[in-house]
């Protein structure tokens, strides 16, 4: 039976892991793993999970089971992290095995609910979007999104193409920090997406991978908000990896929001049916962290202050790599780095110029050109600005 199995693709980004450990120049520069890096490479345990471990470990008598939806204590906490005033009435959840779980959760509930969606999805978006669905067999369309031209939003392009989207299709769009590209709608923008909605009936799946990462965490929640409250039904992946730093712990949610208490309660059930059949009871260890820090004063104070430093780095840098641009080029044409936000940015490169990076320089990221902002410091920036420009970019 086994030899029947045909190869698959390797993942790109795992092989450029793999190629830049292989590689034995000095000076080597990682721009293309997805993780949050300081200014000495690491990444870091932040200081309140840490204590928060150290409160579980002390406290906890059971590594029992938890229940099929989670901890209600992690659910309702991350809720309010996520939507502030909490809508109870309308709200059913379910902690997930991370971000891409609750991604994979929420297609399958959108299936269960209409064997007969489609998926829109931005042209370009995280590529896991695109392989789940895939995988499941979902017929999905991709929308424009990303202009290679400004660096910016292809808003009117968005705009032509989720008209398409009809009652009961899912639009998936990414709340803040928008990978692999860095740009983001504006506020008045997301107000014109919902409105959209709104007509057709499309049910919106927000993918809320960065949150803190951006302007801020409620500044990187309101447009999730804005959502929540305009339209009635709205699915939420939310992702503890990034602003936690507990990527290893696995630590998501799915969020519902119904119409009605009825469809919510429906809801709820069949979350908590599609856990069970999928990987039984969640992961129980990165929602406790998560839980005493967000329902502890002290503890979020201190994890929120951390947040903060580890944001404005990430802003410092693409201040530092814009100007240096700016200075080597003669021209603003950079900009865009700055005003970008999240970990990520796509230069619009071609291909070619990002192998000459890698060949040339020893600069590695993903083959369209996103780089991971946190794979720099103050004393790489300066190389990676004279990279580019070498690169003909």
């Amino acid at each position: 039976m086994l030899s029947n199995l045909t190869p698959q693709a390797p993942d790109k980004i795992l092989m450029l892991i793999e190629e830049f450990k292989a590689d034995t120049r000095q000076g080597k520069i990682d721009l293309g793993v997805g993780v949050y890096k300081d200014p000495q490479g690491v990444t870091p345990v932040m200081r309140a999970v840490k204590a928060a471990e150290q409160r579980i470990w002390e406290a906890q008598t059971t590594k029992a089971y938890t229940g099929l939806a989670g901890e209600p204590e992690y659910r309702a906490a991350m809720a309010r992290m996520v939507l502030a005033d909490v809508p109870g009435d309308r709200l059913a959840s379910v902690a997930s095995v991370g971000g891409t779980g609750a991604i994979r959760q929420a297609l399958e509930l959108a299936r269960m609910a209409n064997p007969g969606l489609t998926v829109h999805v931005s042209d370009p978006t995280w590529p896991n979007h695109l392989s789940i669905m895939k995988f499941m067999g979902l017929p999905f369309l991709e929308y424009r999104y990303f202009d290679n031209a400004t660096r910016g939003v292809d808003f009117e392009g968005m705009k032509a193409d989720i008209a398409r989207a009809g009652k009961g299709d899912v639009v998936l769009l990414h709340g803040c920090c928008h990978n692999p590209t860095g740009a983001n709608l504006t506020p008045g923008q997301w107000q014109e997406i919902v409105a959209m909605l709104d007509k057709s009936g499309a049910v919106p799946l927000i993918d809320l991978a960065y949150q803190g990462f951006g302007d801020g965490l409620d500044a990187d929640a309101e447009a999730t908000r804005l959502v929540a409250r305009s339209l009635p039904e709205v699915l939420i992946a939310a992702s503890c990896s990034k602003n936690f730093g507990i990527y290893r712990e696995r630590t998501g949610i799915l969020m519902a929001l119904a119409g009605t208490t009825a469809a919510r309660d429906l809801s709820q059930g069949a979350m908590a049916y599609l856990n069970r059949q999928n990987f039984s009871f969640p992961p129980d260890h990165g929602a406790r962290i998560v839980s005493t820090i967000l329902t502890d004063d002290a503890l979020r104070a201190d994890w929120q202050a951390e947040l903060e430093d580890v944001r404005n780095t990430m802003l410092g840098l693409r201040d530092q790599l814009a100007a240096e641009l700016r200075s080597l080029s003669g021209s603003d044409r950079f900009d865009f780095i700055a005003h970008h936000r999240g970990m990520f940015s796509r230069l619009g490169a071609t291909p070619e110029q990002v192998q000459a990076l890698k060949s040339d320089a020893a600069i590695y990221m993903v083959g369209d050109s996103r780089l991971n902002i946190a794979g720099l410091n103050r004393d790489t920036v300066p190389v990676l600005a004279r990279a580019i420009i070498d690169a003909g970019i």
